[in-house]
């Protein structure tokens, strides 16, 4: 068997449940848990104190509600993030006691707007909450659940002084969830960050590639386990070829707003041969997943 193809394609809670909930928030992860995703996924960024916390980027104006605070103005912006000028308010010019007077709001409001009804409600989790939100609802639930975190923008952290590496192995290892054992897939779209992390942990990595990356799956297989590949990129050539490189091959990210059949999307992924979805909606995820199953079981 091809080193992390799981028996069922793994359905990964994207942000948490991020169609149902803000995302990146306790309740979102909470709540992709009990729907069933067997793994929940934290993207990671700094705080000014070295602390990592989960947020879809550095820049928080659209995903906290640090513009109402007067208190904030003066770390208002503009920064070179990732080779593009960003503005607003980043996690590295906050501490972690700063950070936590902020609460999430939904970060796509005119997608979702039944979520904005949960703004103000929770605050940004750091990665330590969530590690230990995983180990509360695996033996809630009695299955292991999985953590999958992504480091965002490492190359960028390193060169301020707060590089993510090491702080989310030590993390990750206080709470038994590294290694080879563990439950965490570590993926970034950076390849010197995943080439980094293979000489300092067993835990497999997932070198990400956009709906426009060119997929060189031979290079990927030299230092990472599993491509994560935009779903637009996904055919059953391109699975056949990774798994024959020993590469497992991970899709996202599923939104079910977004197509008119979202059960559809999954079978078609399924058939492709895709050994995990990244999702929005972990729960319809799970139940197309197993409506496949057994329809796979019927036809032998």
């Amino acid at each position: 068997m091809i080193a992390h193809v799981t028996a069922l394609p793994l359905v990964v809670g994207h942000r948490g449940a991020s169609g149902h909930r803000p995302e990146h928030t306790l309740a979102s992860y909470r709540l992709a848990a009990r729907m069933g995703a067997d793994i929940i996924e934290p993207d990671l960024v700094s705080t000014q104190d070295g602390v990592l916390v989960a947020r879809h980027e550095n820049e928080i104006a659209g995903t906290t509600d640090v513009a109402s605070h007067p208190e904030f103005a003066d770390r208002h912006c503009t920064k070179v993030v990732g080779g593009r000028e960003v503005t607003g308010w980043f996690t590295e010019d906050f501490t972690l006691a700063e950070l936590r007077t902020l609460r999430a709001v939904e970060r796509c409001p005119d997608l979702r707007p039944d979520n904005t009804r949960y703004d103000g409600l929770w605050a940004v989790p750091t990665l330590d909450e969530i590690c230990a939100l995983v180990h509360h609802e695996s033996r809630r639930a009695g299955r292991r659940i999985g953590i999958y975190p992504e480091t965002k923008h490492p190359s960028y952290f390193a060169s301020i002084g707060l590089p993510l590496e090491g702080t989310m192995l030590e993390v990750l290892a206080r709470h038994r969830l590294d290694g080879p054992g563990g439950r965490a897939y570590l993926q970034s779209f950076e390849e010197g960050n995943l080439r980094e992390l293979a000489g300092r942990t067993e835990s497999p990595l997932v070198q990400l590639l956009g709906a426009d990356a060119e997929v060189d799956v031979a290079r990927v297989a030299t230092y990472a386990q599993v491509l994560g590949v935009h779903k637009s990129l996904v055919t059953p050539g391109l699975v056949a070829e990774a798994h024959a490189a020993g590469l497992a091959v991970h899709a996202w990210t599923l939104r079910a707003e977004l197509v008119p059949d979202p059960y559809a999307e999954v079978r078609e992924l399924l058939d492709a041969g895709v050994d995990g979805l990244f999702s929005d909606q972990p729960g319809l995820t799970v139940q197309a997943r197993s409506e496949w199953l057994s329809l796979q079981e019927r036809t032998g």
